[in-house]
């Protein structure tokens, strides 16, 4: 399908168009790139993954267990080799990421540390349309320590509304007051693709004494952070979204560095949290490293997290700031493409998706109650890859590393077939 000229002469002129050469795309029927919208549900693999991973298996054939101390990227420290890069991302210190676990896993550890229900404060802060997993998450975290939902605060928009004012999520936390233990809201929000506003809440949240924790499964690699500064207690995110490292890759958690060091708070520990010196000399007392490393608990799934290095190596060669730039461009042509459709077919969809640039990230959330699924497998069919959320939302998500105004020019001519001929 032809891409319209100006189009084109845009995305040549692109700075970071050579990123997209770093992917593997995947093709349609006609060997043709799809145009991939789902990298906010799994992103594409960078070429350099299989590479990187080749390596890790010939250094476990040519050392065995040797390769822990003489691999080329040492085994024994090989979480230590991400967190330059996830600083970077995040916003942080180094000292405060870590690279490990799975996100619900890292979730709880992050919950057993700072959700301390007492007196009464016992309440858990989250968004009522959270991903299923968060609310499982928090519902066996209030379990656990004898709690029932009644203590698990939901925030919802205003009837009629799509999103959350950030006014009515300060307001709740004032509501709240010392009866609020721990906010753990999703930093974008996966069904509608709000982007909150994290300082301002973090701030609110510090201000009645409780402690501000941050979902970023669908903010990390998506928008700039700046947990340190912001004062984020801790956070944790997935890699294989917007960080592009494969199925079920590796979590990551931050933990601010006004918590490091302590002996005495609550957490879940195990041997890769104890100091590194000592370690191996097996001492049956645990002895907290000085960082957020203190929160592992087991050695690093190394072949996992291959891949996650070789996609932090391209997050390593632009900034978060050039990625946002070109995001903002592609959401906002996506944006004008769909509201020019909507006006000219006179279409039943909503953009769920606040409109003000800075409440969201690379996604918009489409809502359609009559020809949803009939649209969105015309477009599967005709090479787009979407997102379909039940009962009736598309998902579409212009990832700046590797999508062009030219995939959404093409999606735009999809959609446009599809009205002419239904």
């Amino acid at each position: 399908m032809e891409i319209d000229s100006e189009i084109r002469i845009q995305d040549e002129k692109d700075p970071l168009k050579s990123f997209r050469n770093a992917f593997l795309i995947p093709k349609d029927e006609k060997g043709n790139d799809v145009v991939y919208l789902t990298g906010n549900s799994l992103g594409l693999q960078p070429k350099e993954a299989k590479t990187y991973l080749l390596e890790e298996l010939e250094d476990w054939a040519k050392y065995g267990v040797e390769g822990h101390v003489h691999a080329r990227r040492p085994w024994v420290e090989y979480h230590s080799f991400f967190s330059e890069s996830l600083a970077r991302i995040m916003g942080a210190k180094q000292e405060e990421v870590v690279a490990m676990n799975g996100l619900t896993t890292n979730l709880h550890l992050s919950m057993v540390s700072f959700f301390r229900p007492k007196g009464k404060r016992t309440k858990l802060l989250c968004e009522g349309k959270a991903f299923p997993s968060d609310l499982y998450a928090l519902r066996s975290q209030l379990r656990f320590h004898g709690l029932d939902d009644s203590n698990l605060v939901l925030l919802h928009p205003r009837e009629g509304e799509h999103s959350l004012r950030t006014e009515d999520i300060l307001a709740k936390i004032h509501e709240l007051g010392d009866t609020l233990a721990l906010s753990m809201l999703g930093a974008v929000n996966f069904y509608t693709g709000q982007f909150f506003e994290i300082q301002k809440i973090t701030q609110a949240i510090k201000a009645v004494g409780a402690f501000a924790g941050w979902d970023l499964a669908h903010a990390a690699g998506n928008l700039p952070l700046q947990l340190h500064n912001w004062d984020v207690d801790c956070a944790a995110w997935c890699s294989y979204k917007y960080l592009n490292s494969g199925p079920g890759s590796v979590s990551g958690i931050f933990i601010h560095e006004k918590h490091h060091g302590l002996k005495d708070i609550p957490r879940f520990e195990g041997w890769w949290g104890h100091d590194s010196e000592s370690r191996f000399k097996m001492p049956d007392h645990f002895q907290p490293m000085p960082t957020a490393e203190a929160w592992q608990l087991s050695n690093a799934p190394v072949l996992s997290m291959a891949a996650h290095r070789a996609s932090l190596d391209l997050f390593d060669k632009t900034s978060m700031q050039e990625l946002r730039s070109k995001s903002l461009k592609l959401t906002a042509y996506l944006e004008e493409i769909l509201n020019e459709i909507g006006k000219k077919y006179q279409t039943d969809w909503t953009i769920l998706t606040p409109s003000e640039p800075e409440q969201r990230g690379c996604q918009l959330s489409l809502l359609l109650p009559k020809k949803g699924r009939a649209l969105f497998d015309y477009l599967q069919s005709n090479g787009v890859t979407a997102d379909w959320r039940e009962p009736d939302v598309i998902r579409m998500a212009p990832v700046p590393m590797y999508n062009s105004l030219g995939d959404l020019n093409r999606l735009k001519k999809i959609i446009i077939e599809f009205y002419e001929t239904h």
